[in-house]
Parts: C-alpha cells; structure tokens; sequence
C-alpha cells in the first residue's frame, strides 16, 4: 500500500542476576514480565531459585560469580535485544515505571540510558531519609554499548551521552531481616575494602574514627535521617559501622602483607 511505513517496536531483555533469591524471584520477574525477555542469570543457586525461575518460564542461564559488574558484563550480550534493563532480584518494577520504559526506549530521542530513583524499604519499612532518597541507579541502555566499571561494589554503567531521569521510583527491598544483612555486611564490606586498597595508602584513626562518625552525622542529621525513626537511627549505625569495617578489614589485610613480608623478606 503507497504511504505505509512498517517501524518494528524496539525490544527489551530484562536481566535479573540472581544467587540464592528463592524469597524474592518470583516477585521479581513477575514484575518484569511486560518485556520482550526476562532473562536470570543465576551463579548456582543452592536453595530454589533456578526452579522458580524455570516454572515462570523465563530464560535461565547459570555463570559463575566473581563480583556484580563482572557478572553484569557477561550477562549483557547474552540478551536478545537491542535494548536491555538490569533489575536486581530484590527490586520491583512498577505499573508506572513499566510504562515510563516502554516509552523510553520506544522514543529515546537521543538519550542513550535511563536512570532510575529507587524507594527503598528496610525490613519493611520506607526509608524516605538519611540520603536514601537521592538513591538512583541507570538500568536501561542499549546492549551494545555499555559495560558496568570494574569495580567489586555499586559499580555503575559506563555510556557516552545524555541520560533520562525517570519520573516514577522503582520498589527496592532491601533486606527483611538481620541476619540475611548481616551475611551480605560482611561480603560486601570485604569488596569494599579490596576496592579501596588501591586509593588509600595508609589506614589511620581519620578512616576509623573520623570517616564512620562523619557518616553517621551526615546521613542522621545532615540527612534527616532522624525524621525516619528508630529505622532511621539503625540504618545510620549500621551504615557508619559498614565504613569502620571496611578499613579495618583493609587495615587487616596490610597487617598480614606486612607480616609476611617480615617473614620471607620478598612484598607480596
């Protein structure tokens, strides 16, 4: 017919990285399921997660895990389509953000990525303070062109050109108990201390002391953290004592290369 023009409706991979996510990966893909491809990428699982993900019907892909933006950067170009959302097991995707995508990448109009604010709950409770409400992550760009920095922890995308701010936040759980924190508080204050080993060169009382307690002021009173109640105050600990514990895990660690260096006289 003269004048007809056929214009194919971009796609979406959704990647949802997982290991050991049986109490959130339905939720999570359930949330996803408006795109073109859901896609988990699991680093073997020992609970039920991959059966989960098989009963929904999503595409499941195993790899083994080394640090989230390794992991990220080998899931990318295993997606399908041209365009592609990383969500994490124990994010959600809402009714409005869902269409705020489609929109996206339907019309980027010269925007490369799309960043996303994130209302985030902890053990079940809104977190609106102590600078979690400026928490914004960019999950949406083309495959082809972006890659997670090399770093162990909250590496972000790297792209060439203008972002897009979504208007609607994306639901983020992120812990419902202590005890499910605390395994991740130590693995991730672990990679937070390898990442910093190679931007501090001596671990002195500033990074002890002085870092956590700046912290803990500026996310409870500089950030009102106070206005967010007793969630508030133990988020605000639990964040200074993260800092303490990074240095003192890289404090730890030079103390053992030094040893060993006295012992053998040869650096590690």
């Amino acid at each position: 017919m003269r004048g007809f023009s056929f214009v194919m409706k971009p796609k979406l991979t959704v990647i949802i990285p997982t290991f050991n996510e049986e109490r959130n990966i339905r939720q999570a893909v359930e949330s996803a399921s408006f795109a073109d491809e859901v896609m988990v990428v699991d680093s073997f699982s020992t609970d039920a997660t991959t059966s989960i993900a098989r009963e929904m019907g999503v595409r499941l892909l195993e790899h083994e895990y080394i640090n989230s933006a390794t992991q990220k950067n080998w899931a990318i170009p295993q997606a399908s389509h041209e365009w592609v959302m990383v969500l994490d097991a124990d994010e959600r995707i809402t009714p409005d953000l869902r269409e705020e995508i489609l929109d996206f990448i339907s019309a980027p109009q010269g925007d490369v990525g799309l960043r996303i604010f994130r209302a985030n709950y902890f053990m079940g409770k809104p977190i609106r303070h102590c600078g979690w409400q400026d928490d914004s992550v960019l999950r949406v760009f083309p495959r082809d062109d972006a890659r997670y920095l090399d770093r162990e922890v909250h590496a972000d995308v790297v792209l060439e050109g203008p972002i897009r701010i979504a208007r609607s936040r994306m639901d983020h759980f992120t812990f419902d108990s202590f005890a499910q924190y605390m395994r991740k508080f130590d693995q991730y204050t672990t990679w937070a201390a390898g990442d910093r080993d190679r931007k501090t060169a001596r671990v002195g009382y500033r990074h002890l002391l002085g870092r956590p307690l700046w912290r803990f002021f500026k996310q409870y009173i500089l950030r009102l953290g106070i206005l967010d109640g007793r969630a508030g105050l133990i988020v605000c600990m639990l964040s200074a004592f993260s800092v303490f514990l990074k240095y003192a895990k890289l404090w730890e660690r030079r103390q053992a290369t030094d040893d060993e260096t006295a012992q053998t006289g040869t650096p590690t």
